[in-house]
């Protein structure tokens, strides 16, 4: 992971819990306090990003296995893959100008070996993932925990508070 030269952080959490949420909210906060940031995101599902019929969806079905769609507003890559093989978070990170970037926000990649932010619902009666992921850095709960934790935990629904301790994360390493 240090080969990467801008800190990279995981939103993870079981399905439904609200990391998309709480992405929507935090990334903004981030912004505004002048951290450029990425964000790459996980699916297990089949999901398209152009439109059907448009020019690089024609070009897509015909065969090309990576396609640029650009314009003066923003550039989109899309690679096809094999359909067999999970992405690797790592190569998805080389695919990123890190230059412009003060931090990579990665949504899913549970399984990998990066810090993260657990997001938490004690009502969903759901496992904490924090109890067996030691690269769990914060909980992030719209409600305090029933059980104790060794990790700091932060209020969901205040993204301002999130944002602090990105910061502070970012700043401590």
């Amino acid at each position: 992971m240090s080969e990467f030269p801008v800190p990279v952080l995981g939103i993870v959490a079981w399905s439904g819990t609200g990391k998309t949420s709480l992405l929507e909210r935090l990334i903004p906060e981030l912004r505004d306090n002048g951290i450029r940031v990425a964000a790459i995101k996980h699916s297990h599902h089949d999901f398209e990003i152009d439109k059907q019929g448009k020019d690089s969806d024609k070009l897509r079905k015909a065969g090309a296995g990576q396609i640029i769609l650009t314009s003066k507003y923003r550039t989109a890559l899309i690679i096809e893959e094999d359909r067999e093989t999970e992405p690797d978070l790592f190569q998805q990170l080389s695919r990123l100008d890190a230059e412009k970037l003060d931090l990579v926000l990665v949504e899913g990649f549970r399984q990998v070996d990066i810090p993260k932010i657990e997001v938490y619902r004690p009502s969903l009666e759901k496992p904490m993932l924090c109890l067996q992921d030691r690269n769990i850095v914060a909980l992030a709960c719209d409600e305090q925990p029933q059980q104790d934790v060794a990790i700091e935990v932060l209020p969901l629904n205040d993204e301002r508070a999130v944002s602090a301790f990105v910061t502070k994360w970012i700043n401590s390493l």
